[in-house]
């Protein structure tokens, strides 16, 4: 019988397994790591790279052929009109009516987030000390990409939750690429791509899908943007390319933690875990002030792992980076919740909203006993897509916001400038750039009577 391990931070010796845990989740191996396996992957990456960007389609479907389906070619790289159109028509409804309630909660909360009656061109509420009229333009980015991962299942949810903020945002052009396996691509994200009305999909996995789509080929318009989740081999290629193309984030293994008290259900506490650790790699952590009530959650878990469907893979996740840790203080549960930043917080406590309010890092947070993970990966509103590693102190999640960009608008008369123009020459002559201070001083200096 499998058990969850318990981390009683009370004990000696408890603080090497939090750090153990701790480094696991951190992004530092994955992207900075210097170990023979890492350096062989990079290598990998790197040459798909450059074997795209030299190469185009042709070496596309090379690398799809070879990795993803041994039936793709170049002519098949992209799904096809009668494809869509068979995937819609053997569609179970069901299914249909999920897709579209998703679609709706994400649709209705990315278009309440963006503040619609915000012009497109705003004044800031503050003026250059001189007069000068300073404003901010919104514009949404011309062309994004989105990868939907494959492998282990079809992900029609991260369709919806990447596609729909970026549709809210005003992006007009949209491409998708996800693995074919056995000759064409998941029918529920063909399904899904269709009741957002997107056309543009390709049978394209892994790294040269990223590269494609930063890099373009002769069937795939390069990008602006890069965003959804993907393998190891996804993450080093967003790396790589991140500059060329910007990218929603850098994604490590999906985690959960969940902070709980002995109000809480063990039952339902243990359920959550195990949800979240039917990805693999994932990790799964309870913090809770309570010994016995840790107990009781290890031994729902170990009772109710015996039925899963992905019982293999839940436990590769469990033995990842997953443990129960003990705190013995509520204060210090929320304070190492806060430190864990991690990717979904659920908050089964006496005093859920309070707790939640002290959390500053996480990426998304659901509160309280009816409120689990599942619903945000499928249909609450807000993008699924979230920070992951301990990122949450510096990334946000997904959102429409994410594929919009400001510029600032700086407009001045000439009184404007007359008043700025001193510090402005001292300034640039301070730094030693003459050339600017005289591309200043020109503008207002009165001509001279003939």
């Amino acid at each position: 019988m499998f058990e969850l391990p318990i981390i009683n931070l009370m004990q000696a010796g408890s603080e090497a397994l939090l750090k153990e845990i701790k480094r696991k989740l951190s992004l530092d191996d994955v992207l900075l790591g210097q170990d023979e396996q890492h350096l062989r992957s990079l290598a990998t990456v790197q040459q798909i790279i450059s074997a795209v960007k030299k190469d185009g389609d042709r070496a596309v479907a090379e690398f799809a052929s070879k990795f993803d389906d041994p039936g793709v070619t170049i002519d098949t790289l992209r799904v096809t009109k009668d494809e869509m159109t068979h995937a819609v028509k053997n569609a179970d409804a069901k299914l249909v009516a999920a897709l579209d309630t998703a679609i709706e909660n994400v649709r209705r909360f990315q278009k309440a987030m963006l503040s619609p009656d915000l012009p497109a061109i705003a004044p800031v509420g503050a003026h250059c000390a001189s007069g000068a009229q300073l404003r901010i333009r919104t514009v949404p980015l011309n062309r994004v990409g989105i990868y939907v991962p494959g492998g282990a299942g079809a992900y029609p949810s991260t369709l919806i939750m990447t596609a729909v903020p970026a549709q809210e945002a005003g992006v007009k052009s949209l491409c998708v690429c996800s693995p074919a396996k056995g000759g064409r691509v998941a029918p529920a994200v063909l399904v899904a791509a269709a009741r957002l009305g997107l056309t543009e999909i390709y049978g394209v996995g892994g790294a040269h899908a990223i590269a494609a789509m930063a890099l373009g080929t002769g069937q795939i318009r390069r990008v602006d943007k890069i965003v959804g989740p993907g393998n190891w081999y996804v993450q080093l290629a967003k790396r790589e390319l991140f500059g060329v193309v910007d990218i929603d984030s850098f994604a490590g293994p999906s985690e959960v933690v969940v902070l709980a008290d002995s109000s809480a259900n063990p039952a339902v506490v243990a359920a959550e875990l195990l949800a979240q650790a039917e990805h693999a790699p994932g990790s799964c952590i309870l913090v809770t002030p309570d010994a016995d009530f840790a107990l009781e959650v290890q031994a729902d878990i170990s009772r109710q792992m015996v039925d899963l469907p992905r019982r293999d893979l839940t436990q590769k996740a469990l033995t990842f980076a997953s443990a129960i840790i003990v705190t013995g203080d509520h204060d210090a549960a929320v304070a190492l919740t806060n430190e864990l930043a991690p990717e979904h917080l659920q908050i089964s406590t006496r005093h859920a909203r309070k707790d939640a309010a002290a959390i500053t890092t996480a990426g998304a947070i659901f509160i309280g006993p009816f409120s689990p993970v599942a619903a945000g990966d499928y249909l609450a509103g807000p993008s699924h897509v979230l920070p992951t590693s301990g990122t949450g102190r510096f990334f946000s999640g997904l959102s429409a916001d994410s594929f919009r960009r400001r510029m600032s608008m700086i407009e001045f008369d000439a009184d404007a400038l007359a008043a700025a123009i001193a510090p402005l020459g001292v300034l640039a002559r301070a730094e030693g750039f003459e050339g600017h201070a005289r591309s200043a001083e020109m503008r207002v200096q009165k001509s001279e009577p003939h």
